[in-house]
């Protein structure tokens, strides 16, 4: 009876160890990405010039400090607000192109600003505020036309929201959400297959060569990360939370489905025949989405957890040693953009791609604490 109880013993101290060395693997690729990309960019204020100058408010940055707010989450260093708040104060903590633009890529620098004031106490939502509240008051919910939107502003709204107790946010982000997926082009979520076709020009009979139809991966991670990054603000037992978790779980059901076995998810989900070769940035959103839908109860853990797995183990494989990542598609709408893409590949903008596997990794890493 000693020995079981001891052999018992022993094999639950090896799995806790390997847990705690698995963690801080994670961690420790989530940091190093993470350093690179403060220590190239070191000033936050910077402006970007790809082709053209633009602010560091634009939503490539904008998804990078998405992903900084949640490694600050896991890994709490007085470094990583300082800089986020460098940034939102040069910007005066005010949507890109001002309180009167509409266009959700301008207000995903939103989140964070909201994000930070709760954490710090610093800054102000008034810009923020202002700008949804003018939006609204157009009496328009037609402005999410592409379904990468969904995540640059939904959860702007709703964490306006979740803030304020103003239904008025939560309302018109349902109401803008379901004209995407119901309405754009007749209507960007193919029910059928739980995919998203990324705008009206991409909606059925749009094909690739093989006659499959053309879901872009990260397309469908943009979206699939919003309805996370929404959820998480909503009680399970509303009925905004119960409309966004069916598409979550028909999402979830789909997805598992296009992963490959070596875990990576391609830029076209259901179709290899033109661009057969991995890709990072869907790849982490997906496994965002899966890793949080298990530790809510949404995703059965035996069916899930060995995607997210999977998932860990391709994303590992994308980062270089000084903390570049491989596999990362520039910029685009559809599978097409920034080919080719491979492991040395230098995408035209590199911040979005670090925001992604952050949320990835940061999912991820809390999964392993389950």
């Amino acid at each position: 009876m000693m020995m079981k109880r001891f052999f018992f013993l022993y094999l639950v101290c090896c799995a806790f160890a390997a847990t705690i060395g698995a963690q801080t693997e994670v961690l420790q690729t989530a940091r190093l990405t993470n350093d690179y990309f403060m220590a190239k960019y070191s000033d936050p204020t910077i402006p970007t010039n790809v082709k053209r100058i633009r602010p560091s408010s634009l939503w490539t940055r904008a998804v990078y400090y998405e992903g900084l707010m949640a490694l600050n989450a896991i890994d709490p260093q007085e470094r990583y607000v300082d800089y986020a708040l460098r940034w939102a104060d040069f910007h005066q903590w005010t949507p890109r192109n001002g309180t009167g633009t509409t266009h959700a890529d301008d207000q995903c620098c939103s989140q964070t600003y909201i994000e930070l004031n709760l954490l710090t106490g610093k800054g102000t939502l008034e810009p923020a505020k202002e700008n949804l509240q003018k939006q609204m008051a157009t009496g328009r919910a037609d402005y999410w036309t592409w379904i990468d939107a969904i995540q640059m502003a939904m959860p702007v709204f709703i964490k306006m929201y979740a803030i304020t107790n103003d239904k008025h946010y939560l309302d018109y982000a349902m109401k803008s959400y379901r004209w995407s997926r119901n309405e754009c082009g007749g209507g960007c979520l193919n029910v059928k297959e739980g995919l998203w076709w990324r705008d009206a020009d991409y909606v059925a009979p749009y094909k690739e060569k093989d006659g499959k139809n053309c879901y872009w991966s990260r397309g469908n991670g943009w979206v699939y990360a919003a309805l996370v990054r929404s959820m998480s603000l909503l009680s399970p037992k509303s009925k905004e939370y119960k409309e966004l978790c069916k598409d979550f779980l028909l999402m979830s059901k789909a997805l598992i489905d296009c992963q490959h076995e070596d875990g990576f998810w391609h830029v076209s989900l259901v179709s290899d025949v033109d661009y057969p070769n991995p890709e990072m940035t869907g790849t982490a959103l997906f496994l965002y989405g899966m890793a949080w839908g298990i530790q809510n109860g949404l995703l059965k853990d035996q069916t899930y957890r060995p995607a997210c797995d999977k998932a860990w183990k391709a994303l590992k494989s994308c980062i270089h040693t000084d903390g570049f990542l491989g596999w990362n598609q520039g910029t685009g709408k559809d599978p097409s953009a920034g080919q080719p893409v491979t492991f040395t590949s230098v995408p035209d903008f590199e911040d979005y791609g670090t925001g992604c596997y952050l949320l990835g990794l940061t999912e991820y890493y809390k999964l392993l604490t389950k």
